[in-house]
C-alpha cells in the first residue's frame, strides 16, 4: 500500500496526478443566503413588489451578522432582483421577465449539476431518463 502522507491537499481534497479531485465544497454563508433569497423570490414566497424584511430582521432570522446579510442583499440588488425604495425599504422587483429568467437559469444549473453527477456515477442517458420518469411518478402520488 502506498504512503499517502505526502500527497498534497487543495481545499481539503487530495490531489492526484496534479488533478484536484472534484469534491463539492460547501458554499460559504454569503452564497447560501443569496441562493436562499433568490429561491424564495423565484418560487413565489416573496412576490413581485413585496416588501422584504429589514437587514437586521433577515440577519436575525438567518443567524448571521447584519454586514453579511447587507452584502448578500447588495448582490441581489446588483442583479436587480430587489430594489431599495426610499420610503418602503427593499422590495422584490416587479419585472416578471427578470424573475422568470433567473428561474430558468437556476433550473438549468440544477439540471446540469444533476447530469454531471449521474455521469460521474457511470449512469448513462437512457438510465438517467428512466430514473427521472420513476422519480416524477413517485412525486405525483
Amino acid at each position: 500500500m502506498k504512503n499517502m502522507s505526502n500527497v498534497p491537499e487543495y481545499f481539503g481534497c487530495m490531489v492526484f496526478n496534479e488533478t484536484v479531485m472534484k469534491e463539492r465544497l460547501p458554499k460559504d454563508i454569503y452564497a447560501q443566503i443569496i441562493e436562499r433569497i433568490e429561491m424564495q423570490i423565484i418560487s413565489g414566497y416573496y412576490k413581485p413588489g413585496d416588501r422584504l424584511p429589514s437587514v437586521r430582521e433577515f440577519a436575525s432570522e438567518a443567524g448571521v451578522n447584519p454586514n453579511t446579510m447587507q452584502k448578500a442583499l447588495g448582490e441581489l440588488e446588483r442583479k436587480q432582483l430587489i430594489i431599495t425604495q426610499r420610503t418602503n425599504g427593499k422590495v422584490v422587483t416587479e419585472d416578471f421577465s427578470m424573475i422568470e429568467d433567473v428561474k430558468k437559469q437556476f433550473a438549468s444549473e440544477q439540471i446540469k449539476m444533476f447530469l454531471q453527477k449521474m455521469n460521474e456515477l457511470g449512469i448513462g442517458k437512457e438510465e438517467t431518463i428512466a430514473r427521472v420518469k420513476v422519480g416524477i411518478e413517485l412525486l405525483s402520488k
